[in-house]
């Protein structure tokens, strides 16, 4: 831990989390507004989500060359990926040499997890405390701890009298797992579950995964780039930056103009086999209409449903893998490397939750409705209460003792996903109501850091100490945010996580903005020009 910093806990900002997010905030205020910050962060190291997702199969599902800080043409230069989606071990050896190149470290506290978050209305500043009982103060305080980092293991019964190790993928040891001569179990299937299956089944004695809910995956043809590719992209980097910047999900490709209705069958299957060739989420920007016309949509499921019954030899696990419920990518589309292939081995086994649901968990391993499995470890590729989770997680009270869990409990309200109602001069960065998840996250980032900072210099210049939102402001976005997510197909999935349905008691809301992030950059960039009139600025 780096102790001179404890010499001083008054700071201009606190911001919590050394991810894609609080690495740039922290270029954003300290080198570029010169203010006094710290960044407060649990891990030992920089990574944020990806400092803890180390998961056997652990890999972007963003191509690397879009993956990354757009922000310095310097830092596009010197930065080579390897890999067209780059593992959790590149991505976090990336963050650490923009750490390094920035001299971010010296102002980051590690472990240093935030317990909770007070705004004294008095001083108008925030305080700030820390597991290991240190108070920071500052007037800003900004949430860098991102959408997925609260880790969800499901409230099985008998769980704490289980003999093996049980692990989440959201939350990975370090040194890793070693699953050789272990029976395994892993429970979810989905993006998570889909990367590390293979990886695990090529290690382990047996495997045995536990589904609930079918999903869709497309092939995602990894491969190492070739250096004629590496050039290119040095070459064009402001090209892609471009794109990246106009494509209403932030990737380095177009989504097509044309409708599944311009084509006919035989072009339709050709499009389509082209697309599973070429791998990855370029897939779903064939046709412009998969993901708000159900009738377009069922073309692509149905496709994809027929590659895995043609892929999967075992007629059974073929069944139940393609027994889909909801329209392609009416949830995070997976992308994957030999994931239903792996099905095809003599070690792996496919239990459908649906027709028997796990009763409970006991010493030696899972126990269905119809069967008892003897397991040595269990994997949870559960997911996270996403979006939320970590921002209730950090114990946030505003304004005359408001606590966030409690202005929540109906579900988010958020302007913009930027500000809460009654938490003043609190930034939370790509939080509910902003593009998000819906988007590759470092170009979301970066829109929503540029933002705050240029939102914190205008209010230092002007003199004002406090900003904030209002209850009106954060229901009339929240139509928005509705009103654009019902012109598409995600809403109607009822057990996705973009809804919280992953999370026994949470409310049903759906978080994300799904107008495209040029689309929310505008509303964004309107409000900074109007001089930030739709907030409270004192």
């Amino acid at each position: 831990m780096n102790q001179i910093k404890l010499n001083n806990k008054d700071y201009d900002a606190i911001i919590v989390g050394a991810g894609f997010s609080g690495l740039y905030q922290l270029i954003c205020l300290r080198d570029q507004l010169n203010l006094n910050c710290v960044v407060l962060e649990t891990g030992d190291d920089v990574g944020g989500t990806w400092y803890w997702n180390r998961y056997p199969g652990a890999r972007c599902d963003t191509e690397s060359h879009a993956y990354s800080y757009y922000f310095s043409d310097e830092l596009l230069k010197e930065w080579t990926w390897s890999e067209r989606y780059p593992g959790h071990a590149e991505i976090r050896r990336y963050m650490n040499f923009v750490a390094n190149k920035f001299d971010l470290k010296k102002d980051i506290l590690f472990q240093q997890k935030v317990t909770s978050a007070t705004f004294n209305n008095n001083e108008k500043k925030w305080k700030v405390v820390s597991n290991e009982k240190i108070e920071f103060n500052a007037k800003f305080l900004i949430s860098a701890v991102g959408c997925l980092s609260n880790a969800n293991i499901p409230n099985i019964q008998g769980l704490e009298n289980f003999e093996g190790n049980y692990y989440h993928t959201g939350n990975w040891p370090k040194n890793g797992v070693s699953f050789v001569g272990k029976n395994v179990g892993q429970i979810g299937t989905g993006s998570t579950g889909i990367q590390a299956v293979p990886v695990i089944a090529e290690e382990a004695k047996y495997l045995t995964v536990f589904q609930r809910t079918a999903n869709y995956s497309i092939p995602a043809r990894n491969k190492p780039l070739t250096s004629e590719f590496k050039k290119h992209v040095k070459e064009n980097s402001n090209i892609y930056k471009k794109l990246v910047k106009r494509t209403p999900n932030a990737h380095p490709f177009e989504i097509s103009n044309r409708k599944v209705s311009d084509v006919d069958q035989d072009e339709l299957n050709e499009i389509y086999e082209k697309a599973w060739e070429i791998g990855g989420l370029q897939f779903r920007a064939v046709f412009n209409d998969l993901v708000t016309n159900i009738d377009a949509n069922k073309t692509a499921s149905d496709f994809i449903k027929k590659k895995i019954r043609e892929t999967v030899s075992n007629k059974k696990f073929a069944s139940i893998l393609s027994d889909i419920d909801h329209p392609y990518a009416g949830k995070r589309p997976p992308i994957d490397s030999n994931y239903f292939e792996t099905f095809n081995r003599d070690n792996v086994n496919l239990v459908d939750l649906r027709s028997e649901p796990i009763e409970l968990i006991d010493r030696t391993g899972i126990k269905t409705k119809k069967n008892h499995f003897d397991l040595d470890i269990i994997v949870f590729a559960t997911g996270y209460d996403a979006m939320t989770g970590p921002l209730i997680n950090m114990n946030i009270t505003g304004k005359n003792g408001l606590k966030l869990k409690d202005v929540w409990k109906e579900g988010p309200k958020t302007f913009l996903g930027l500000q809460i109602p009654g938490f003043p001069n609190l930034f939370t960065i790509t939080g509910p109501g902003s593009p998000s998840v819906l988007t590759n996250m470092p170009m979301a980032i970066e829109q929503h850091v540029e933002w705050i900072r240029d939102c914190i210099n205008y209010m230092n210049k002007k003199d004002y100490s406090t900003i904030e939102t209002d209850i009106n402001s954060a229901e009339k976005w929240g139509d928005e945010v509705n009103s654009v997510a019902n012109k598409t197909l995600l809403p109607t999935v009822k057990h996705s996580w973009y809804l919280g349905a992953n999370i026994p008691g949470k409310p049903r809301v759906f978080m994300p903005y799904a107008g495209g992030l040029p689309r929310y950059t505008e509303v964004c960039d309107k409000i900074k020009n109007n001089k930030y009139k739709d907030f409270i600025l004192n």
